[in-house]
C-alpha cells in the first residue's frame, strides 16, 4: 500500500533496518543499474530478466529459486556482501512521478520493514523535520531512478549487438538430483570479442564498456551461489 510520505500522517513513522527474511528479505533477485556493476560483481552475479515490455533489466540473484535468499545469516546480511544493491537500500520507499514530472517519495505502508513500536530509524524529528536517515534514503532514490532512466539505453545498445544470450544452469544436488536456473540472459562474450574497433570505441564512448566487462567477471560468483545453495539444503 503506498502512500506519499509526509510529516503529518507519517509522524510517529520508524523503519526496521535490519535485514532477514522476517522482514522480508527473502527475495531472489533484484534490479540493479550499469552504474552499480563495478561495487555489485564481487559478491553477486549480475544478469539479465526480460521485463516483460520487450526489454530487459539488469539484475542481481541472491538464490537460485523463488523466494531463496542465500545472503540472509542469523545476524542479518551476509557481512561479505559489503554492497547491497540500491533497490535493496531504498525499501520500503520509492519515487512516484507526478503531473509535470515532478519526483515524490513514496513508503509501502504493507513492508515487513514498517516499525510497529519504537524499534527502527524515525524518519522525521518532533518537530516535523526530516532525519538523516530519510535524507540519506532520499539520496538513494534519486540515484536509482537516475540509473533506471539511463538503463534502456544501454539495453537497446546490447540488443542492436547481440549482445545478450540466455542460459540454463544446471545445478547437481548431493543426492543426485538436479535443478535448473532458466529465465535469465547474460553478456554473450564471443560476439563481444567480434566486434569491430568502431564499434568498441563506441560502447567505450558512452562508458558501456565497463560494465560490460564487469557483468562477465562477476558471473564467477555463481560458483559462490551454489556452494551456499548446497550447503543450505545439506
Amino acid at each position: 500500500m503506498l502512500q506519499l510520505l509526509n510529516n503529518i500522517e507519517h509522524k510517529d513513522l520508524r523503519i526496521v533496518t535490519q535485514r532477514g527474511a522476517r522482514w522480508g528479505d527473502d527475495f531472489m533477485s533484484a534490479p540493479v543499474t550499469p552504474d552499480e556493476f563495478r561495487k555489485l560483481q564481487a559478491h553477486y552475479p549480475i544478469v539479465f530478466q526480460e521485463d516483460g515490455k520487450g526489454g530487459f533489466l539488469p539484475t542481481v540473484l541472491f538464490g537460485l529459486q523463488e523466494g531463496e535468499n542465500l545472503f540472509l545469516t542469523e545476524d542479518g546480511w551476509d557481512a561479505e556482501a559489503d554492497y547491497l544493491p540500491l533497490s535493496v537500500q531504498r525499501m520500503p520507499f520509492s519515487i512516484g512521478v507526478a503531473e509535470g514530472d515532478e519526483l515524490r517519495m513514496m513508503v509501502d505502508m504493507s513492508s515487513k520493514h514498517i516499525s510497529q513500536g519504537a524499534e527502527g530509524e524515525a524518519v522525521f524529528l518532533p518537530h516535523g523535520g526530516t532525519t538523516d536517515f530519510i535524507e540519506n534514503a532520499n539520496a538513494v532514490l534519486r540515484t536509482l531512478h537516475e540509473g533506471f532512466q539511463a538503463t534502456p539505453a544501454f539495453i537497446e545498445t546490447l540488443l542492436a549487438h547481440g549482445l545478450l544470450e540466455s542460459f540454463v544452469l544446471d545445478v547437481e544436488r548431493p543426492d543426485g538430483t538436479r535443478g535448473q536456473l532458466v529465465g535469465f540472459y547474460m553478456i554473450h562474450e564471443e560476439r563481444l570479442a567480434a566486434l569491430d574497433a568502431s564499434t568498441i570505441g563506441m560502447l567505450h564512448q558512452a562508458d558501456y564498456l565497463q560494465p560490460i566487462y564487469m557483468a562477465i567477471a562477476s558471473l564467477s560468483n555463481f560458483t559462490k551461489l551454489i556452494r551456499r545453495h548446497l550447503a543450505r539444503e545439506a
